[in-house]
């Protein structure tokens, strides 16, 4: 899980880890579990679907974890926790699904304790240069069939979200770019794909899936032209 690089940023004085987690878009709760392990801390993970939920608190108590992990249905946008909660806010591949970038980033933000950490892992498009206003229509074009593909709403790029962070005042803002390391992903699924199983499995998931398939060489494409980043930003709200 090279995304949780990050988390290494705290230090090894027990005084400096996360004692309390949030996993906002926590899936079936990898991230979740893994967190609560490493920095013997209590996490808690929501996500939009009672299927991931129940999946991830049965993995839970299948690994022990069960009492140190805990998993609800909430929405990202309108968390169900009080204002500075968790010194460590975690959201890994959710931004991309929220459709309102800045109130996705003032929850995060709300439930952070003062000094605490936040980290996001999140599709963006490429930063725009300073003589551009907004992507190339080709761009466009690509990225719009991208999100048609996958049920998203607008993106926006890493630098984006740096000034959505400025402008809470946050500080020790850094982000990092590690499309290099996921870039392969996409043609290694279509390879998958293009075998007798997966053909036959694909058949039988539904149109959602197979429209999903179709669109991962638009993902190749994109992430070949540096239009698509996988970024992380990570920053420290202010401790008053």
């Amino acid at each position: 899980m090279i995304y949780l690089f990050f988390v290494g940023k705290f230090a090894d004085d027990s005084s400096q880890k996360p004692r309390k987690i949030v996993d906002v878009g926590c899936g079936i709760g990898g991230s979740s579990r893994y967190l609560a392990r490493k920095y013997e801390a209590e996490c808690r993970g929501i996500t939009l679907s009672p299927v991931q939920a129940r999946r991830a608190q049965a993995l839970a108590v299948a690994q022990g974890l069960d009492g140190k992990v805990s998993f609800q249905v909430a929405d990202a946008l309108n968390q169900p926790f009080p204002d500075g909660d968790f010194d460590l806010v975690w959201s890994m591949e959710s931004g991309e699904h929220m459709p309102d970038k800045s109130k996705f980033v003032n929850e995060l933000a709300r439930v952070a304790v003062p000094g605490g950490t936040i980290i996001i892992v999140t599709w963006c498009h490429r930063d725009l240069s300073p003589s551009e206003e907004s992507l190339t229509p080709p761009e466009a074009v690509l990225l719009n069939k991208i999100c048609d593909a996958y049920y998203l709403p607008a993106w926006c790029s890493t630098s984006d979200y740096v000034k959505l962070f400025q402008s809470l005042s946050f500080e020790d803002i850094m982000t990092a770019d590690w499309s290099e390391f996921v870039a392969p992903f996409w043609p290694a699924v279509i390879r998958s794909a293009l075998t007798w199983r997966g053909i036959t499995s694909l058949s039988r998931s539904g149109w959602k899936t197979i429209k999903g398939a179709l669109a991962m060489p638009l993902m190749v494409e994109g992430y070949k032209k540096g239009l698509i980043k996988l970024a992380i930003i990570t920053c420290r709200k202010p401790a008053s």
